[in-house]
């Protein structure tokens, strides 16, 4: 926008700055005008009055560029030409309507040599001597020159100045925008869970912004506090009675007693479910919740190890330090720990994990790999496990609720889950997540 108000500003100056060298300079022909009006203006023959310019000697030299012409009007076209027009004429200006009689015209012409003339001309009426037209050319090549001097000078100055500004602003920018670069990196902090509110002092202009982030911040997190409480208060309500319908159901045998705890089990198994997902959703979104990924896979992986010791199945990890889930620790240990729950049920005597990051455009993934050397699971049957409560197999234990558990929660935090074949011959699930 500046270098067009500075391109407008340019020609404008230019043209002003023409007008007025024009000006200027037809001021100057109008002097030479007035004194070949006054050499005319003495009584005598024309042929034998005094007419000439002394005061510009180039009048004198021919095709100088510079001529006065003297013509009657009327009768015999008597002419007086300066010696720079060497034999030649001047051409009479056009009429233009509305001019009063005496009037000064102004126009450019060709000269003798075809060169661009600025020519002013006058006509005078000299009573009984009749009407002479007088006329005065110059080349006009020094308006041009005069003008596109100062338009060089003029670009310079401007082009300097635009040079000039584009600096300042860069600077301003620089410097001025610096407070909301470290702003951003104090909200990137927050979101990537190294601090827990947006810290350091900011200008006057910027500091409201941070403390409404802040409070903003902190609503959030009382805001997901009170659904988690919430949906903890209701887990106990629910399942307090259900544990009680259970247990009388077990003292108390007979068809009705055998339905009752078929049907409380299930129950049970759905309200865990949708308190889970209740829960995670409330969660996901949460500002600063940030998992090590080491510590809970070496969790997960005592505490199968310890359940299916009498299996013998051997759990092996390979997890790089540092890698870390943008979520909640409760979730992450919910997804992966049903997965490899799932990869030990149906192992024969291996199951295989690894994790690793990987970046897709702008983001950070990570990327959950479970192996198990069980039967496997045949292409078509995988989407049927990973609906809501879909078992293929009774003999296992279980509600069938954990991989569909796993889908939701994943796609809860923009992730997935995929069912392949394993290397070892059993199932292979892949988890993706996002990561920091």
């Amino acid at each position: 926008m500046s270098i067009i108000i500075l391109a407008i500003a340019g020609s404008v100056l230019s043209t002003l700055y023409r007008q007025t060298t024009e000006g200027g300079f037809d001021e100057r022909l109008n002097v030479y005008l007035t004194d070949l009006v006054s050499d005319l203006a003495v009584p005598g023959p024309f042929d034998r009055k005094e007419i000439a310019v002394t005061a510009e000697p180039r009048f004198d030299l021919p095709l100088s560029g510079w001529y006065w012409q003297v013509a009657r009007t009327a009768g015999d076209a008597e002419i007086r030409t300066s010696r720079s027009l060497f034999g030649g004429q001047l051409a009479e200006l056009p009429t233009v309507p509305g001019d009063s009689p005496g009037a000064i015209r102004k126009a450019y012409i060709a000269g003798p040599d075809e060169r661009q003339l600025r020519t002013i001309e006058r006509v005078i009426d000299l009573a009984e001597e009749g009407s002479y037209r007088v006329t005065v050319a110059a080349p006009a090549d020094e308006i041009d020159a005069e003008t596109r001097r100062f338009g060089i000078t003029l670009a310079i100055t401007f082009v300097s100045l635009g040079l000039a500004l584009a600096i300042i602003t860069l600077l301003q920018v620089r410097f001025g925008l610096r407070p909301l670069v470290r702003l951003r990196g104090a909200v990137g902090d927050v979101w990537r869970g190294d601090a827990a509110r947006i810290e350091g002092s900011f200008p006057k202009d910027i500091a409201p912004l941070a403390d409404e982030l802040n409070v903003l911040i902190e609503a959030n997190r009382e805001i997901l506090e009170r659904a988690r409480t919430h949906v903890g208060n209701l887990a106990h309500a629910l399942k307090t009675p259900l544990s009680v319908i259970l247990n009388e159901a077990a003292a108390n045998g007979g068809p009705l007693a055998d339905t009752v705890r078929v049907q409380a089990a299930i129950m049970r198994d759905q309200v865990n479910y949708y308190l889970d997902r209740a829960r995670a959703a409330a969660l996901a979104g949460a500002l600063g919740s940030i998992t090590e990924v080491v510590p809970v896979i070496e969790g997960l992986q005592r505490a199968l190890e310890r359940i299916y010791r009498q299996r013998d199945i051997a759990i092996t990890t390979t997890v790089p330090a540092g890698i870390r889930f943008r979520g909640e620790r409760q979730d992450f240990e919910a997804m992966v720990g049903n997965l490899m729950d799932n990869a030990c049920k149906w192992a024969e005597s291996r199951v295989e994990l690894r994790a690793e990051l990987e970046v897709s455009g702008e983001r950070s993934l990570l990327v959950v790999t479970i192996d198990d050397d069980g039967p496997g699971l045949v292409t078509e049957a995988r989407s049927e496990v990973l609906r809501r409560g879909r078992r293929l197999d009774e003999s296992k234990p279980g509600s069938g609720l954990g991989l569909a558990i796993v889908v939701e929660l994943a796609g809860l935090y923009d992730g997935s889950l995929k069912l392949e074949d394993a290397p070892l011959g059993g199932l292979r699930a892949v988890l993706t997540l996002p990561a920091t």
